[in-house]
């Protein structure tokens, strides 16, 4: 009995102090009641106001149905930083370069508009060197997770085409110590830059070494008719011949040349509209036939009955097949016939083929056709008024579309030259 009646007391007392640690509530309740009735509230007003005011403090610390005491909330924790991921990734969509955002760990998360149509779509969720294994990239970045200052370097990208880029990675700043990591990785495009830079020191070397012999012959023949040749009009008519041969196969040189820069300039643009290879194929043998005949070589065209579309740009594939077509004459025009063919695969590509009868190519030629002024035979090639840079723009105009030139050829069974799309 004692037991439990020290119990009860203890248990009357615990909340008597309860509803007394209250008492700065209740204070405060009084004052408010007595300032009211002391500015001419009635004074049941003001009993009925401490009351409620009395009440509101005592059941504030009235223990709940658990035994702990009822408080007031506590203050709601600061809530984390937003993430600011998608509002970064909706400003760098106005961009027209590409970015890509990176976080502490160097994983790629996303890239924006630009960065996809450039690069493809990033491998989301893995780390930057799946896409790019150059370890001058891969030591920038690091460098700049660990320091947080932004670095940048240059960059050359192979593949589809050539390209120059100056890549540049910066942490994105953000006013929260707690907020996520990001960095931001750019790509600025300076090919044409290079592009203009080498275009111009390899206008200059090519143009002196090919215009060298026809300068020299011009000026030769020129001084000869000031000097012996004054009054020999026999000699001057035949001179006349000659100088204008050089000057138009000077001139011949340098629209292969300009045509040729202007190709590298857009060569990482690939075409965007579809054309139809068989009219193409039949306006350059039409084009063509007066050489041909001249030449006493045959143009035999083997086109398929359904039309055949590839995606390109008319005027280039025009000249490529009339360099095709026009080489397989002048070169094989000892086999008489030049055989064109148009064929589609099964699996989709699309192959057009030229194939002359002549003598054939030696082996070790072939891999270095295409190169800028190669010829096989210099002779041979100048005699025939080649500038030695047709294959070059056939291989430039290629690459453009996204095609690739074949090359087979036998000696004593001619050349095949296979352009698939």
């Amino acid at each position: 009995m004692r037991t439990g009646g020290a119990g009860s007391g203890d248990g009357w007392r615990a909340e008597l102090r309860r509803v007394f640690s209250a008492w700065p509530y209740i204070l405060s309740a009084a004052i408010l009641a007595v300032g009211a009735w002391a500015t001419g509230a009635a004074t049941g007003l003001a009993v009925t106001l401490f009351v409620l005011l009395f009440l509101l403090a005592v059941f504030r610390q009235w223990p709940s149905k658990d035994g702990q005491s009822v408080i007031a909330p506590a203050l709601a924790a600061p809530e984390p930083p937003p993430d600011p991921l998608p509002l970064i990734l909706a400003s760098l969509d106005a961009l027209d370069m590409p970015i890509f955002v990176l976080n502490a760990a160097s994983e790629l998360i996303a890239g924006n508009q630009e960065a996809e149509k450039v690069f493809g779509t990033p491998p989301a969720g893995l780390h930057v060197s799946t896409r790019w294994r150059s370890p001058g990239i891969l030591d920038m970045i690091r460098e700049t997770i660990e320091t947080g200052e932004p670095n940048q370097i240059e960059h050359s990208e192979r593949l589809p085409s050539e390209r120059v880029y100056i890549v540049r990675v910066a942490p994105v700043l953000s006013d929260g110590a707690e907020a996520t990591a990001y960095f931001l990785l750019s790509f600025r495009d300076i090919s044409e830059l290079r592009r203009l830079d080498r275009m111009r020191s390899d206008f200059v070397a090519n143009a002196s070494h090919e215009l060298r012999t026809p300068l020299a012959s011009l000026r030769g023949f020129i001084e000869t008719m000031q000097g012996p040749a004054r009054d020999d009009a026999k000699a001057k008519d035949r001179f006349l011949a000659i100088m204008l041969d050089q000057a138009n196969r000077m001139s011949r040189l340098v629209d292969d040349l300009l045509s040729l820069s202007r190709l590298e300039l857009k060569a990482h643009l690939p075409p965007d509209q579809k054309v139809e290879l068989a009219p193409i194929l039949g306006h350059v043998r039409d084009s063509l036939a007066p050489l041909a005949a001249d030449l006493g070589v045959e143009i035999r065209l083997d086109l398929p009955d359904e039309k055949v579309e590839v995606m390109g740009e008319r005027d280039e594939l025009v000249q490529v097949f009339e360099n095709l077509i026009e080489n397989a004459c002048k070169y094989g025009q000892d086999g008489k016939v030049v055989e064109v063919s148009l064929r589609r695969e099964p699996g989709g590509a699309t192959e057009v083929s030229v194939r002359d009868h002549g003598p054939g190519i030696p082996g070790e030629h072939v891999p270095r056709l295409t190169e800028r002024f190669y010829r096989v035979s210099v002779e041979d090639s100048r005699s025939k008024k080649g500038t030695g840079l047709g294959l070059a723009i056939v291989k430039h105009i290629l690459t453009r579309h996204r095609a690739r030139l074949i090359v087979k050829s036998k000696i004593g069974s001619g050349s095949e030259f296979t352009v698939r799309f």
